[in-house]
């Protein structure tokens, strides 16, 4: 596609939403929103609810723009690569987009390397809830979130450089584990 395409509005429109500073809105404390939804691992669907996961242990939700992009592409590496640190720590984790399912089933194997799920927030529904739409476009910022098995916040992470996600979620899912066990 090319830029004269988009026009000037267009051009401007996806300048705006790439410079807007990414932030978390959903403070430290505040019980985080239920939402269920289509998830892909290992490319089989399945249906994802955030309250049948937190009775497991704390959830690390982490939302990325689009898949088979450079940065989500090497965060959900990172994330794959971290799984089982995350599952000595006895957390979950789930990266969500905007993406159609029929997309997240191939990343999901591809990308995620069948380590972890993704979900599909077609709608935005979800995204909105937790403050992580991008404006103007149907695309997320990227931002974690730590949930602990109560449904509350632990960490909200806002950057759109993949890099301190995996970092900043495994030290706030090895505090809750850390926590438990005094």
């Amino acid at each position: 596609m090319t830029f004269s395409r988009w026009g000037v509005p267009g051009i401007f429109a996806a300048a705006l939403a790439l410079s807007v500073p990414a932030h978390a809105a959903l403070p430290i404390g505040q019980k985080a929103p239920d939402f269920t939804t289509q998830a892909s691992q290992g490319g089989k669907e399945f249906t994802y609810t955030l309250t049948a996961a937190l009775k497991k242990g704390p959830v690390v939700l982490y939302f990325y723009p689009a898949a088979f992009t450079k940065g989500c592409t090497v965060e959900a590496h990172d994330f794959a690569e971290a799984i089982p640190q995350f599952q000595a720590a006895g957390a979950s984790v789930i990266g969500v987009s905007m993406d159609p399912i029929a997309k997240l089933d191939k990343f999901s194997v591809s990308e995620c390397r069948s380590a972890f799920p993704v979900a599909s927030d077609a709608d935005g529904k979800i995204t909105r809830e937790y403050d992580a739409k991008l404006p103007l476009v149907a695309m997320a910022k990227r931002v974690s979130y730590v949930i602990d098995p109560n449904g509350k916040v632990v960490l909200a992470y806002s950057s759109m450089s993949p890099d301190e996600h995996v970092e900043r979620t495994l030290a706030a899912v090895k505090a809750i584990k850390a926590g438990a066990q005094q």
